[in-house]
């Protein structure tokens, strides 16, 4: 039977009423205690490892994840995470590029609901977690939720209230779990006996994330260009700037870039990614500038890989070399 080790970190899944709100307070021990029935599929020993709302967690925490997994790595078959769902996104992408070709399985997990609640959605994802992480053929970082299984580096929040509340992005999810039964859409990837994975510590904070509205002007992004290391800008449809590659927002662009700074293009539309050589507002500025074009990438994933790429480097190149190097399926040129 194998060893599976839960971090505990918070979230609704461990939240009691506060009196002013909910707020997290429910052990890993109580977690576990809710349902018994995962004894049954492995052996689990728990840590609680910090206790945050999820708005809480910032890059410090992900890199606190990875580094209780990486001591405790040998010594389990696999690890689940218990975590708040509003920024759960960000820690699957974010320990997807922390922990990259992880033969045992990483897996993250929460709820819509307090598992001590009785109508609580906890309990099943809960289960469904461990039944994952104990599978033999189950590897990297996952996020599952709601049934679903899906790549660490392609998962999206897109409903605040409901159970079903995580889609995998622009990428079929791996498997799906349907009364009690795994059922995988991806083959499972192969690993070498005795092969290890990478781990990384170090992530740039300094990144910053402009939602372009109509009408917008260029006064934002160059105000803030000293306190940033990187921008992400999330523009209309396949991806252009108001002005094209001669307007405000340009010349701004050109002064992060003189700077040795790294400039991020994505689209705002949930799907299907961005193309910025279709319209002459994207073509101009895409010519004009070595931007980087996040494709049909998550705004987490392409966050958190910005944050890892940069905590590696500061070459712009070599930044771009990172940027694009897929990891987990996360990017499709």
């Amino acid at each position: 039977m194998k060893r599976i080790l839960m971090l505990a970190t918070g979230g609704t899944i461990a939240s009691k009423e506060s009196g002013e709100g909910l707020s997290p307070a429910i052990t890993s021990e109580e977690i576990l205690s809710y349902v018994p029935a995962v004894g049954q599929l492995c052996r689990v020993e728990a840590v609680q490892l910090m206790n945050l709302d999820s708005t809480n967690v910032a890059p410090a925490h992900w890199l606190a994840i990875a580094a209780a997994i990486r001591e405790n790595y040998e010594d389990y078959s696999g690890f689940v995470i218990t975590h708040g769902t509003d920024t759960m996104a960000y820690t699957a992408a974010a320990l997807s590029y922390l922990i990259q070709d992880s033969p045992k399985p990483i897996v993250i997990t929460g709820s819509q609901k307090s598992i001590a609640l009785n109508d609580t959605d906890a309990r099943r994802n809960l289960y469904d977690s461990f039944l994952y992480a104990a599978d033999r053929d189950s590897h990297d970082v996952s996020l599952v939720f709601d049934g679903k299984v899906i790549l660490g580096t392609r998962a999206r929040k897109e409903r605040s209230k409901s159970f079903n509340a995580f889609s995998c992005v622009d990428y079929p999810e791996r498997a799906v779990i349907r009364d009690g039964r795994l059922i995988r859409y991806l083959a499972p990837r192969p690993y070498a006996y005795g092969a290890e994975p990478t781990f990384y510590d170090k992530l740039e904070e300094k990144v910053l994330l402009l939602t372009l509205i109509p009408g917008m002007g260029a006064e934002a992004l160059q105000l803030l260009k000293d306190s940033y290391q990187a921008v992400i800008l999330q523009s209309f449809g396949v991806g252009g700037l108001p002005g094209g590659g001669s307007g405000p927002l340009a010349q701004a662009i050109e002064d992060w870039l003189a700077e040795g700074k790294t400039i991020v293009v994505m689209t705002q539309v949930p799907y299907e990614g961005s193309d910025m050589s279709v319209y002459q507002v994207g073509q101009q500025v895409k010519e004009r500038f070595s931007l980087i074009e996040a494709y049909n990438m998550t705004l987490e994933g392409a966050t958190a890989k910005l944050m890892w790429a940069l905590g590696q480097t500061r070459d712009p190149e070599k930044v771009r070399e990172l940027f694009y190097r897929p990891v987990q399926f996360d990017v499709i040129r």
